[in-house]
Formats: C-alpha cells, structure tokens, sequence
C-alpha cells in the first residue's frame, strides 16, 4: 500500500513537473515570437527611412545634420544583433526620427509634397505597429517574468535555465518632446 502511494506521489509530481515545464516552453516561445513581430516592424521602418530621407534631403539643404542623425542611427539599428542591442539601437533611431519629423513639420512645402505625405502616413502606420508589437511583447516577458518567480513553477525554471524576459522599454529620448531650431 505504501509503495502504491510513493509511486502515485511520484507520478503527480513529474505530471506537474511536465506540465510546468511545457508552460514555460510555451511562454518562452510566445517571448520570441512577439520578438520577431517587432523585428518585422523594424525592418519595414528601416526600409522607409531611406526613401523619406532621399525626398526630403533636397528641400533641407540646411538641416543635413539632422538627416545624417537618422541614417547614422538607422544603420546602427539594423546592426544590431541582440534584442537589448536592438533596442538601445531603436530608441536612438526613434530620436533621431522624431527630430526629423518635427523639423518636415516646420517645412509648408516640403508638408505638401505628395511623396513626403505618403512616407510619412507609411511611417506613421508602422510606427503604430511597432507600439502595438511592443505591448504584445511586453504583455509576453511579463508572462514570462511571472511564471519564472512563482512557486512552483520558479524551481523548474530555475533546474531547466529559464531567464526573466528584458522589457522594452521606452527610451528617455523618446519621452521628451523634440526641440526644432529653426533660426
């Protein structure tokens, strides 16, 4: 009878081992997944960049600097190879753009350029995409962050190596309104 016991009690355990250990598989992935939906987001912002920089490059002789802030932290962006890498990168880009679309703002004609009013509704979208993918992910690691702290849940990830999510958060840069000289 006792043994009976024993082995149910070890049975129960490894079920629940398991069915721990797949939810935090199942989390993980769900992690990389929403990973990957930002990094498309990304790379059609990174693929919009250049086009709105070549149409607007003619009417902002003088705001070159400002042109070569974004393209400078685009390619940084695209190099970069890890997701805390990536999103150092993409806060920096987000600056940068942020400038940019402050100072086309500034701009009547360059406003009314039809190319430049389609990059900008393109980028704008994708911007909006981005935000959304962001939350999902975030949403995500939080999932993730939970399952790994709690008991019991906690001692199989920590015998099987699973790791708190990173968040992504919003940059300083991106939380201060952009300032335009214009003088």
């Amino acid at each position: 009878m006792v043994p009976l016991i024993a082995l149910g009690v070890l049975v129960l355990i490894g079920l629940l081992v398991i069915v721990l250990y797949n939810r935090l598989v199942g989390i993980r992935n769900q992690v990389e997944n929403a990973w990957k939906q930002i990094d498309v987001q990304l790379k059609r912002r990174h693929d919009l960049i250049p086009n709105l920089v070549e149409v607007v490059k003619d009417y902002m002789s003088f705001e070159q600097e400002t042109l070569q802030q974004v393209i400078k932290a685009r390619n940084s962006a695209i190099q970069a190879a890890t997701p805390a890498e990536a999103m150092a990168a993409e806060g920096v880009l987000s600056g940068a753009l942020n400038r940019l679309l402050a100072v086309v703002e500034a701009y009547p004609d360059l406003k009314a350029n039809q190319n430049v009013a389609r990059l900008m509704e393109e980028l704008s979208g994708t911007e909006n995409k981005i935000a959304f993918a962001r939350q999902f992910y975030n949403d995500s690691v939080n999932s993730l962050n939970d399952s790994v702290q709690s008991f019991p849940s906690s001692m199989i990830a920590g015998m099987f190596g699973f790791k708190m999510g990173t968040y992504f958060e919003v940059p300083e840069t991106e939380k201060a309104t952009p300032k335009v000289d214009l003088r």
